[in-house]
């Protein structure tokens, strides 16, 4: 093994700005997806020194470490009291919302096991539009989705679909609010009272909006909301990012259990080996407790006065941009968005959403691209949030995108070959080997180091005309070319 020499701290800090460079912005506003802003000054520093006073603490062992206990219970108060819960509701602290939809599923497995005996064919029923970490629960857990096509108008799943959708092998059913796709709410009264009758679980993925929507009704001016969380008959959990509209550092959600009968049938527990016992709330064993104590600095310090008015800020900013990119020439709003994210589809052939993705961040935003897939066109998500609503940057966003939609419309929109499309759709995925891989990326324009090429439209074409069987092939070939072990 070769020497590696040590380097001084000025080095190391000085390696890591390099790298950085090469990244999307996580401040001001203008990459609207995987970061969330609150453009508060001081919450960041906060979090920061709140995460170094619990460095080394492990969570894995609550009585050893009892700050661990006190500070998830007033983080889990603290949402249970803002989504509906009451004395009987009980949580855990968890790394983020894939964890949060994992647990609930794997939750909802075992209940339904233990009390109905449902021990083979387990169903997960889900929403078209639900998130892709529900998928991966299925996967890891053993359940077969079945999912409901959503309406292709309000882009919401309809309440009498996912009723009749109900079997004797459903464990769990899931809605969202707001779905990431379109920002819409799934009609989560009817589909709770649904699985109720049925005697199983529902659980609402609120993971991106938990935090914003309950905050956002508590304004005076709060718009009509529907119903979504605990206190709705018949939801039996939800999730929350804290990381999302909580602004806190990542690595921070919640999941919330009408009751402690519940929440059990997750944990894990292990006395029969040699070792100490192990108690496991959550899929992971060691915890650190920073992503915990800077949650619970940053949501002590904004308090809910703060969410409050910064959720009204984003309401206000959201509605501006609708109305907004409503009114560039070819651009449309899908569904009816009830939160704070929008989906930006094309009305002009001649106007490629995926050329405009590309024209936008050589302006230095960042608006994550959508493939079709069923009743959804190819579109652009755009996550708002209060770094981003102030009138100035509201302007500035909508000024450029009106001059990129031009500038796209002039390029032309990124084709694909019919005949490179008709080929791969004959591709089994399985019977795949590294030659064939090798060239379906190939014709994707992925190098062979896994690098994309500046311009990621004619990829995302190539990819959006891939039935999802064979996407799903390629894409972790794409991620693993990215690392060299």
């Amino acid at each position: 093994m070769p020497e590696l020499p040590g380097r001084t701290p000025a080095e190391i800090l000085a390696r890591l700005d390099a790298l950085r460079a090469a990244d999307l912005p996580v401040r001001g506003g203008r990459t609207m997806a995987y970061v969330y802003d609150s453009g508060l000054d001081g919450a960041e520093d906060l979090a920061l020194a709140a995460q170094t006073r619990v460095a080394g603490v492990n969570g894995l062992d609550m009585t050893v470490f009892p700050s661990v206990v006190t500070l998830e219970n007033e983080v889990t108060g603290r949402a249970a009291r803002l989504l509906g819960g009451d004395a009987r509701t009980a949580g855990v602290f968890t790394s983020g919302g894939t964890e949060s939809c994992l647990l609930a599923v794997l939750t909802a497995r075992e209940h339904a096991r233990r009390t109905r005996g449902l021990r083979e064919g387990a169903e997960l029923l889900l929403p078209a539009t639900a998130h892709a970490a529900f998928h991966k629960a299925a996967h890891l857990f053993g359940l077969t989705v079945v999912e409901v096509p959503v309406d292709p108008q309000t882009c919401e799943v309809r309440a009498e679909d996912m009723a009749a959708a109900i079997t004797d092998r459903t464990a769990l059913v899931v809605v969202s609010a707001p779905s990431y796709p379109h920002g819409v709410i799934d009609p989560v009264a009817d589909v709770a009272a649904a699985a109720a009758a049925r005697g199983v679980l529902c659980h609402v993925d609120a993971c991106i909006g938990g935090w914003y929507l309950g905050h956002l009704r508590l304004a005076p001016d709060a718009p009509d909301l529907p119903p979504f969380d605990l206190s709705v008959p018949g939801v039996t959990s939800i999730s929350a990012d804290l990381h999302k509209y909580g602004y806190t550092p990542k690595g921070a959600s919640v999941l919330l259990f009408r009751d402690a009968g519940l929440r059990r049938h997750g944990w894990f527990a292990q006395a029969g080996w040699p070792g100490y016992p192990v108690v496991n709330p959550t899929l992971q064993g060691t915890r650190s407790a920073a992503p915990l104590a800077g949650a619970w600095a940053v949501l002590e310090h904004i308090g809910t006065d703060g969410y409050v008015e910064l959720a009204r800020r984003v309401h206000a900013a959201t509605v501006r941009l609708a109305e907004g990119i409503t009114a560039v020439d070819g651009l449309r709003v899908l569904g009816r968005p009830r939160a704070s994210l929008l989906a930006v589809a094309s009305a002009d052939p001649a106007l490629d959403v995926f050329v405009l993705a590309d024209e936008m961040r050589t302006a230095g935003w960042y608006l994550q691209p959508q493939p079709a897939r069923g009743s959804s066109p190819a579109n652009l998500h755009l996550t708002v949030t209060a770094a981003a609503a102030g009138e100035d940057r509201l302007r500035e966003l909508l000024a450029e995108l009106e001059k990129a939609a031009a500038r796209a419309r002039a390029a032309g929109p990124a084709v694909v070959d019919r005949e490179v499309a008709a080929v791969a759709a004959a591709l089994d995925p399985e019977a795949l080997g590294e030659e064939e891989v090798a060239l379906a990326l190939a014709v994707a324009g992925v190098g062979e180091d896994g690098a994309l090429p500046e311009r990621t439209a004619p990829v995302l074409a190539v990819l959006q005309a891939m039935p999802p069987a064979l996407a799903e092939r390629l894409l972790p070939e794409v991620i693993g070319r990215l690392y060299r072990l």
